[in-house]
């Protein structure tokens, strides 16, 4: 699929079950491991629902870019606006698209977004097992910080972990 087929646009109260769907589909089950970016080994359930992406997308400081081939939803990425920096979770291309460009798309739109809002930086929590990924944003500019975090255990409404999981805080500032 070229880039430009790709339309980069502010998802919508009314996109939440398409996107529910993707996000879904990108990081659970066996659809997930179509794509490079599966969490299916480490993490069982799902992945999100579609009260919590309508909880996500609703206060004024938080938004989910939406990339659209063909009026299909095949990517997004959620942020949010804490002080001086832009929060980055949930990077989501459809499994079968993967490696295609269209993550770096996104990546591209949510440090345009930084810039925009006077962030001075983009930061976000990996996996720390996710090695490959982690690479992935490390090859994009981001540095690992010192800051760790625990995955939140006892809400299935994240998943249900297969081993003990914690994040690592990546971090890239923006010029």
């Amino acid at each position: 699929m070229s880039q430009a087929n790709i339309t980069i646009t502010r998802a919508e109260p009314n996109d939440v079950t398409e996107l529910n769907a993707l996000v879904n589909s990108a990081y659970r089950g066996e659809s997930s491991k179509q794509g490079w970016t599966t969490e299916a080994d480490l993490l069982g359930g799902q992945r999100t629902d579609e009260d919590m992406l309508q909880d996500m997308i609703s206060p004024s400081n938080a938004t989910m870019l939406k990339a659209v081939s063909k009026n299909k939803i095949v990517g997004c990425v959620y942020l949010r606006q804490d002080h001086d920096r832009l929060y980055l979770g949930m990077l989501t291309v459809q499994p079968t698209l993967q490696s295609t460009g269209i993550g770096k798309q996104l990546l591209k739109a949510a440090e345009q977004q930084a810039r925009d809002a006077s962030c001075r930086a983009v930061y976000m929590t990996v996996i720390t097992v996710r090695t490959e990924l982690i690479e992935w944003y490390l090859r994009n500019g981001y540095t690992r910080t010192d800051e760790r975090q625990p995955f939140k255990v006892g809400d299935p409404r994240y998943g249900i972990p297969k081993q003990p999981i914690e994040f690592v805080v990546l971090e890239k500032e923006i010029r």
